[in-house]
C-alpha cells in the first residue's frame, strides 16, 4: 500500500512538472523582473528548514516581501506552486522512512486534497486586497501556532493505556522499547471518531493553504491533539502537502496567478535544500531559529494587513 502512494505521489509530481514546465516555456520570453540568485537563495533556506520542521510558507512569504520578489497579488499562487516539488520530495523521504497506520495516511492525505482543490479555484481568482488581507491573517494564526509549540501550550502525542492496547489489537499502535527495555506503544494510527475528526479538519487545512495558511503547524497541532505520536506528523503533514500542492498549484498555473521565474528559481533551490537538510545535516539545533521565525512572521503579517488597509478595494495593482 505503501509503494502504491509512493507510485501515485511520483505520478502527481511528474504531471504537476509537466504542467508548470509547459506554462513556463510558453512564456520564458516575457518572465518576471526578479532576481534568480535571490529566489533561488530564498528557495534553499526556506525548503531546508521546512525539511527539519518548521515549514516553509511563513518565511517564504517573508522573505520574498522583504526582497520585493512578488507581488502581493501572486503571493498564494507563487508559495503553492514554487514548493510542490520540493514537498514532495520530502514526503518520499518521509513516508519511506516513517512507520504509520495506512488508513489513518491515505485518508488524511486525501481529505486534504479534496480540500486544495475547492480551495484554489477560490482563492485564485480573489483581488490583492483580500488576498493581503487573507494571508494577514492566515500568518497570524500561523505564528500563534509556532508560539504555542515553543511555549509547550499544544498538547503532546500519546494516549492512555487502555487506548494503547485498543490500538495494539487494530493494528494502530507501533510497539517499542524505552532506554530502560520496557515496552512502548507509541499511536501510529486513529480509528472511529478520531479519523472522522481528522479527516474534517484535514480537509479545511487543505483548502486553507491556498490562502497561504501553512499546513505543517495546523497538521502538527492535529496530530498531537488526536493523540497520536510527533513523528507521524511529518509523514502526514508533509504527504497531505505533497499530495494537495499539485492539484491546488495546477490551477494557479491554469489561471497565471503566480510569478513563474521565483517559482522557477524556488524549486531549484529548494530542491537542493531538501537534499542537504535530509541527508546531510537531519538535524539542527532550531530552537533559537524557530522564535526568530515567530517573530518575522508575526512582523510580515502586520505589513500585510497595513497593506491591505491602505489598498483601494477590489485593485490588482502590484505592490
Amino acid at each position: 500500500m505503501v509503494t502504491g502512494i509512493l507510485a501515485a505521489l511520483g505520478g502527481f509530481g511528474l504531471w504537476f512538472a509537466a504542467v508548470f514546465g509547459m506554462d513556463f516555456m510558453k512564456h520564458k520570453d516575457n518572465l518576471e523582473d526578479n532576481s534568480w540568485s535571490k529566489v533561488g537563495i530564498i528557495g534553499f533556506f526556506t525548503n531546508f528548514f521546512d525539511t527539519l520542521g518548521i515549514g516553509s510558507f511563513a518565511p517564504l512569504t517573508a522573505a520574498l516581501r522583504a526582497t520585493k520578489q512578488v507581488s502581493d497579488r501572486v503571493l498564494p499562487g507563487t508559495l503553492n506552486v514554487s514548493c510542490t516539488l520540493p514537498v514532495i520530495l520530502e514526503a518520499f523521504i518521509f513516508i519511506t522512512v516513517v512507520q504509520v497506520d495506512i488508513t489513518t495516511l491515505v485518508s488524511l492525505l486525501a481529505a486534504a486534497t479534496i480540500g486544495a482543490w475547492v480551495g484554489a479555484g477560490v482563492v485564485s481568482k480573489l483581488p490583492e486586497k483580500k488576498v493581503q488581507s487573507v494571508m494577514g491573517i492566515a500568518l497570524f494564526i500561523t505564528a500563534l501556532l509556532m508560539l504555542a509549540g515553543q511555549m509547550k501550550w499544544m498538547p503532546g502525542g500519546g494516549a492512555p493505556l487502555s487506548e494503547a492496547f485498543d490500538g495494539v489489537k487494530n493494528g494502530l499502535i507501533y510497539k517499542t522499547m524505552d532506554v530502560e527495555g520496557t515496552m512502548l506503544g507509541v499511536p501510529i494510527g486513529i480509528s472511529g471518531s478520531k479519523l472522522i475528526i481528522g479527516v474534517i479538519i484535514n480537509f479545511i487545512l487543505g483548502a486553507l493553504m491556498c490562502a497561504g495558511i501553512g499546513l505543517y503547524a495546523p497538521c502538527m497541532a492535529l496530530v498531537y491533539l488526536l493523540g497520536m505520536s510527533p513523528i507521524v506528523a511529518f509523514p502526514i503533514m508533509m504527504g497531505s502537502c505533497a499530495f494537495l500542492m499539485p492539484v491546488a498549484s495546477a490551477k494557479f498555473v491554469k489561471e497565471g496567478a503566480y510569478d513563474r521565474k521565483a517559482s522557477m528559481g524556488i524549486i531549484i533551490g529548494g530542491i537542493v535544500g531538501v537534499l542537504i537538510a535530509a541527508y546531510i545535516v537531519k538535524s539542527l539545533p532550531l530552537n533559537i531559529l524557530k522564535w526568530l521565525v515567530i517573530v518575522v512572521i508575526f512582523y510580515t503579517s502586520a505589513t500585510l494587513m497595513k497593506a491591505a488597509s491602505k489598498n483601494p478595494k477590489n485593485t490588482d495593482k502590484v505592490a
